[in-house]
């Protein structure tokens, strides 16, 4: 295709671009028979750009030089389990990069010179630097902010931009590194259309892809089909593949003359792109290419983290609901009825603003929702049109036109079926949001067939006002409604009963159980106190005791006492699970000021650095999370006091539906892998000898955390320090059950 032709970006869906007959000129390419290392295919250049004979159908088993090494390694690779062979060769005073990859069509073997300049050290020095500041990431922007600007140090390209996915496929830029030298892409969203299928599938194979210069002349592949299967050869999984020219025009309507671009994979899937750009032609080597591969898996490994965390809270909040949802469905006389008297826990379930059952007799509604006749007809059209499974849009709209009026209330949908013959489903509705979308060029707009994309013009931002369309149904949204259809079809009402009573059962048990550990700790109590009052008057009432026999009693006392604290925590640790919850506000800031007070004498004498943060009010039991906090906060000032200068940090920040709070201290840390024993009673990762306490403290404060239905962790490293996280909930509500 020539500049001059008419460039039809939906061309690309079907660009043959697994399978061009060509490969870019920076390297050469060698097709080998797996059993005879008969060379079957190669590229034009490889004469020119090896030095040597022509290898076509030659066998390099018996060849001296460059075919003998390389046999060696091949042999060597080929009985290993290893998908591809990264090697270096010298051949003819110069080093060469090899990279051989098994396919049907025989052993694809990729040869390029070996960059100079560019220690491999240095690069993954550089990756150790970049994976501890991406720890410290807690946002995604902020991560793509990072590896923006770690690409761009490492390629030295003019450009470099972190692209994410929308359902539709439309890749929106949401962080961006630059020089000045390309304009700034930031927030602009690129149309499905430049990202077409065949492409997303290729780099779930091959993740990097580098485009040196878009001038580049390409090398064909000689034969052009592969003798093995008469096939066009199949460069999916190289780095050499040529490129379309819908690709290279285009970079020129962009602006660039070299490009590279490498996948962000989350569990599999294509999540977005890490891509940078170049005014001038720019070639990478394969350290470096490595280097930018690694740099992508950091950044995708940081990203899962970030929505796995982001997610966590979010599904245990869900299962919550759904299970205050059954067992208030079971208690009421019908499943209709159930659903409406929890009509809010009905909502939030999906955080929806209305939500209708349409069972053949009636429609049952609460929140915001269309009305009853709408409903129903809503509920017909989903059967008629075949909807088994659970469907979710943000445009309902566009699945049915006619339900345009009512985007106010029903812009969006989830409908769930609940029977397998009759149109019957839970639907769940979400409002219009409108919202202004920045786009990087026209292509929303509609187009005529062949119509010409023209340089600069392509990617001017042109801004599209959206309607008609809801906030996105999340991955989490989707799983709490799917997750209902287990329960609802297969007899909800008998399970939700079973599992009340078994519940009612276990929390009738867990109550014998409690009773029996505060009878036990309150009856030991006096004993203890005996033993202690009667070695104290022993001493006092045989003042000739020797020193032996003094040391004796002294020891008595002391274990008398720890003992009699072990049982005060025990007794306190089974109150907990007895009180009821009186939740309020909470002024953190002055909850922590109690604890530091309370904790001046155990720091007299001690330098402590003190760095309190502001810390948001917690919504809570006051004496029950004051205890917890006091816990973490001794902890921190007992386990620092072996530094000459103490440092304990808290914080705390809102998110989402909770406030959380961190104490990160500089003592001795602990060992992650045994960070399961830390909550446990009588668990203690640090001898007595050392450092003192009844191995109870963190088990109440994790009991504390759980009966407000918050969540706790810990993170540490051995003479590091250590760190405790915490999360209360900021709505009220119903205290979680002690277990």
């Amino acid at each position: 295709m020539t500049p001059e032709a008419p460039l039809d970006i939906e061309a690309c869906v079907r660009e043959p671009i697994y399978n061009p007959g060509t490969i870019q000129p920076h390297g050469t390419l060698l097709v080998l028979d797996p059993s005879t290392f008969r060379v079957v295919q190669r590229a034009r250049n490889q004469v020119e750009f090896l030095g040597c004979d022509d290898l076509l159908d030659q066998e390099l088993d018996g060849s001296p030089g460059l075919g003998s090494l390389l046999v060696e390694r091949l042999r060597a690779w080929r009985t290993a389990d290893e998908p591809v062979l990264l090697t270096s060769i010298l051949h003819q005073h110069r080093r060469l990069q090899v990279a051989a990859n098994r396919t049907a069509q025989g052993i694809l073997v990729e040869i390029e010179a070996s960059e100079e300049g560019h220690p491999t050290e240095a690069f993954y020095s550089r990756m150790g630097h970049v994976l501890d500041i991406l720890g410290s990431a807690s946002d995604i922007p902020g991560a793509g902010a990072i590896a923006t600007r770690e690409l761009r140090h490492l390629t030295g390209f003019d450009r470099a931009l972190l692209y994410r996915f929308d359902r539709a496929w439309n890749g929106t830029v949401i962080a961006e590194d630059g020089n000045g030298r390309l304009p700034s892409y930031m927030g602009l969203r690129f149309p499905a259309g430049d990202f077409p299928p065949q492409a997303r599938a290729l780099y779930k194979k091959s993740r990097l892809r580098l485009i040196s210069d878009k001038d580049h002349i390409p090398v064909p592949i000689e034969p052009l089909l592969s003798p093995l299967d008469g096939k066009p050869l199949d460069l999916g999984a190289t780095t050499l593949r040529s490129v379309s020219p819908i690709d290279l025009e285009y970079m020129r309507n962009m602006g660039t003359a070299a490009s590279m671009s490498t996948a962000i994979l989350l569990d599999g899937e294509l999540w977005g792109f890490l891509v940078c750009h170049h005014t001038e032609p720019r070639h990478l080597g394969t350290s470096l290419r490595a280097a930018c591969d690694l740099l992508g898996q950091l950044i995708a490994q940081r990203i899962g983290a970030i929505e796995r965390m982001a997610q966590r809270g979010d599904r245990l909040a869900r299962q919550r609901l759904k299970g205050a949802l059954l067992k208030g469905i079971s208690r009421e006389g019908g499943f209709e009825t159930g659903l409406v008297r929890h009509g809010d826990i009905w909502l939030r379930l999906a955080r929806a603003e209305g939500a209708s059952l349409v069972t053949q007799e009636n429609v049952y509604s609460v929140g915001r929702t269309p009305p009853s006749s709408v409903t129903q007809r809503l509920a017909i059209l989903l059967q008629q049109r075949g909807v088994k499974d659970l469907l979710a849009t943000e445009q309902l709209s566009s699945f049915a036109p006619e339900f345009e009026p009512h985007a106010d209330t029903a812009a969006g949908m989830l409908a769930l079926p609940i029977s397998q013959l009759h149109a019957s489903y839970l639907i769940w509705y979400r409002p219009e949001v409108i919202q202004t979308v920045r786009w990087a060029r026209a292509a929303a707009k509609p187009r005529t067939a062949g119509e010409r994309l023209t340089s600069r013009a392509s990617f001017a931002q042109w801004t599209e006002l959206v309607r008609l369309r809801s906030e996105v149904w999340s991955q989490v949204d989707i799983e709490a409604v799917g997750s209902l259809r287990s329960s609802i079809v297969d007899f909800v009402l008998k399970r939700a009963e079973e599992r009340a009573a078994l519940t009612s059962e276990l929390e009738r048990s867990n109550h014998e159980l409690e009773s029996f550990s505060y009878s036990i700790s309150h009856d030991l109590r006096a004993p203890f106190r005996h033993i202690v009052s009667y070695a104290e008057l022993m001493g006092e009432r045989l003042p000739e005791l020797d020193e032996t026999s003094r040391h004796y009693l002294d020891t008595i006392s002391a274990a008398a006492l720890a003992a009699g604290r072990l049982v005060d925590d025990l007794l306190r640790f089974s109150q907990l699970g007895r009180a009821s919850l009186s939740l309020h506000p909470i002024d953190m800031q002055k909850l922590l000021n109690e604890v530091l007070h309370a904790l001046e004498p155990d720091a007299a004498g001690r330098q402590v650095d003190w760095r309190v943060g502001d810390l948001p009010p917690a919504w809570g039991d006051t004496p029950l999370v004051r205890q917890a906090v006091h816990n973490l906060m001794e902890n921190a000032l007992k386990y620092t006091r072996k530094r000459d200068l103490a440092v304990i940090s808290v914080e705390g920040r809102q998110k989402d539906q909770t406030t959380v709070y961190r104490i990160t201290d500089n003592g001795v840390g602990f060992d992650m892998r045994h960070v399961g024993k830390l909550f446990g009673v009588f668990q203690r990762l640090h001898r007595v000898e050392d450092f003192e306490g009844s191995g109870i403290g963190l088990a109440i404060t994790k009991r504390v955390i759980d009966r407000h239905g918050g969540w706790i962790r810990a993170e540490g490293e051995l003479d590091k320090g250590a760190s405790f996280t915490f999360a209360l909930p900021r709505q009220e509500q119903k205290e979680v059950p002690s277990r």
